[in-house]
């Protein structure tokens, strides 16, 4: 019976958190670096000819009800030397009570700075499909708040982005939306508001390469939204023979996590992340898991180096 009710209360808490100013309500994947695009729409494969798509799947804290589900399906590809393309469909759930499907295009521009170094600036547009139940968030005792009603609403998205980068690290400062929405007004002479404030993003990466089948990137990202205390990721990667991948990672205050993928073939890689809940909601779950597929396809046939670039 105990955890029931806790069960419940995680649940009934995790949704408000959704409305409230302080909250950080953009998905995070501990695999983050192999789709920046859903964070910063400057990032650039820089590579004509080759089309990147994949998904990532994120369990969050699994074991516990109604925990969140997130699925992130996207694709890129160079138009040009200078301009890029990308799709991004990030589709959040958290049990049966909150859903979101957020569909956005990437536009970016690479201009050369130097010989080797390159700067991206990009732009996101789109749309989010925000739906609430927000009516099932009843108990016996106290019934359903009048100003808890269904809400089923669309949103703009645009955002903004820039990547510097060379072939051996790269730094990137975005805000993948500009745009606040207020999903609560007012209902039945109740007024309430939830607001979704800007995220910025501040990542960055380098590659040490040891030797020709050994190399080692140190990667972090750091985010912030107004109200809340930032959030930071810090990766260390190992990269052997070009094929098999693996690292840990540490998320300030929330996780410790696992990282491996595999070099299937040349075209396809296929990788897992586990978290392991650090903070006090590690005493309610099993921890969180990831799965990654990424499609790396030559469609022009110009032979690019399949070596992988690491980031």
């Amino acid at each position: 019976m105990k955890n029931s009710i806790i069960k419940f209360l995680f649940v009934v808490s995790i949704a408000l958190l959704s409305f409230e100013g302080n909250a950080q309500q953009d998905p995070h994947f501990t695999q983050y670096m192999y789709n920046m695009s859903v964070v910063n729409p400057a990032y650039a494969l820089d590579q004509e000819g080759l089309l990147r798509t994949g998904l990532i799947y994120r369990n969050q804290w699994a074991g516990m009800e109604g925990a969140p589900e997130t699925i992130n399906v996207f694709a890129q590809t160079p138009l040009s030397k200078r301009v890029e393309l990308g799709v991004t469909i990030v589709h959040d759930e958290i049990g049966d009570i909150e859903k979101e499907n957020n569909i956005t295009a990437n536009f970016a521009y690479v201009l050369p700075v130097t010989e080797t170094a390159k700067l991206s600036l990009g732009i996101k547009g789109g749309v989010n499909f925000f739906d609430a139940d927000l009516t099932s968030l009843s108990t016996p005792q106290q019934g359903t708040d009048p100003a808890m009603r269904d809400m089923n609403e669309a949103f703009p998205v645009f955002g903004v982005g820039a990547y510097w980068f060379e072939d051996n690290y790269y730094i990137g400062l975005s805000a993948p939306n500009l745009l606040t929405s207020k999903h609560i007004e007012e209902n039945e002479g109740l007024v309430g508001i939830g607001e979704e404030n800007v995220h910025f993003y501040l990542t960055g990466g380098y590659v040490f390469d040891i030797n020709e089948d050994f190399k080692v990137k140190p990667a972090f990202m750091l985010r912030g939204v107004q109200d809340a205390p930032l959030s930071l990721d810090v990766t260390a990667n190992v990269l052997l023979y070009n094929r098999l991948e693996a690292g840990v990672a540490y998320r300030l205050d929330d996780a410790v996590s696992g990282l491996v993928n595999f070099r299937v073939t040349p075209d396809l890689r296929v990788g897992y992340a586990y978290d392991y809940t650090t903070s006090v909601l590690g005493d309610y779950n099993d921890g969180s898991h990831e799965i990654m597929i990424l499609f790396d396809l030559d469609i022009l046939s110009r032979g690019y180096n399949k070596s992988p670039r690491f980031f």
